[in-house]
């Protein structure tokens, strides 16, 4: 949208957690010449960013690889901005030690019915789970008082589980290896293709600059993030953010966009998205 200063206001949602937190930094603080675009960020939980995205309201936001494959007529998905687990990922707890076989049947949390998360727990346990929606931050909380059987944790929770008596019954990015040889693509960032291709390409450019920044200033931007590490300790915090800010979030590369397609063709073969898509990279 434009304003009366003719300025080109780019609504960016992204999670308020801190690898989102780490990589929109550059953005969000004017460290980089975005010319007469302007950046609002906008933080909300990724399924509600994957809501709101199916409704075009933002102009770029972080959403669900998941939610992608309903997102493509209307969005492009960039080629920086990934957040990729190499042999880690969301993570099944239960409050008891407990076999994978053993929650068939049983009353999963799951953050969003959108998130790559709940897609690759279908592809690993088939797609009739009985689930239950929560927000991610709640469902922690919720195994560990017993209020569910069992949860899928995404963020940081996955560092922490143990600290709180929960036990893992299975890492989804161990078990997508284990399948693919491939990382599990999680998130990506997707920019609305009605703004024209100047304005996709020069968003495109700033996101992969913005990226670039933090990593080349992490103590500067890793500061910032730790507002939104939700009290977790700062080591901690450092490494969830390297677990999920690295080279693929620069840029998917090959193996990366190996990844999604992946992921996303098995998913249509399983009838767990509406159809299959040729999947292309804004650079």
């Amino acid at each position: 949208m434009v304003n009366d200063n003719r300025e080109t206001m780019i609504q960016v949602g992204h999670s308020p957690d801190s690898d989102d937190a780490f990589m929109f930094y550059a953005l969000t603080h004017d460290k980089l010449d975005c010319g007469e675009l302007r950046f609002v960020h906008q933080l909300e939980d990724i399924e509600t960013l994957n809501r709101r995205a199916l409704n075009g309201e933002l102009e770029v936001s972080a959403v669900s690889i998941h939610a992608y494959a309903h997102l493509a007529d209307r969005y492009a998905l960039l080629s920086s901005g990934s957040s990729m687990g190499d042999r880690y990922g969301p993570t099944l707890v239960t409050r008891e030690p407990a076999e994978l076989d053993w929650l068939r049947g049983r009353t999963i949390a799951v953050p969003g019915m959108l998130t790559t998360a709940y897609l690759t727990l279908q592809l690993c346990l088939g797609r009739e789970v009985p689930v239950v929606v929560m927000p991610f931050d709640a469902i922690l909380p919720a195994v560990a008082e017993g209020r569910v059987d069992a949860g899928l944790l995404i963020h940081e929770g996955q560092l922490y589980y143990g600290d709180r008596g929960l036990h893992r019954v299975l890492d989804l990015g161990q078990w997508w290896f284990a399948e693919t040889g491939l990382p599990l693509p999680l998130g990506g960032n997707v920019v609305r293709k009605d703004l024209g291709t100047a304005v996709v390409s020069r968003i495109a450019r700033l996101l992969k600059e913005s990226i670039r920044y933090a990593l080349e200033h992490r103590q500067e931007a890793l500061g910032y993030a730790l507002q939104y590490a939700r009290g977790l300790d700062p080591a901690l915090a450092d490494r969830f953010v390297g677990m999920y800010v690295n080279e693929w979030t620069i840029d998917y590369g090959p193996r990366g966009r190996e990844a999604v397609r992946t992921l996303l063709d098995r998913a249509a073969e399983a009838g767990l998205v509406p159809r299959r898509l040729q999947v292309e990279f804004v650079d």
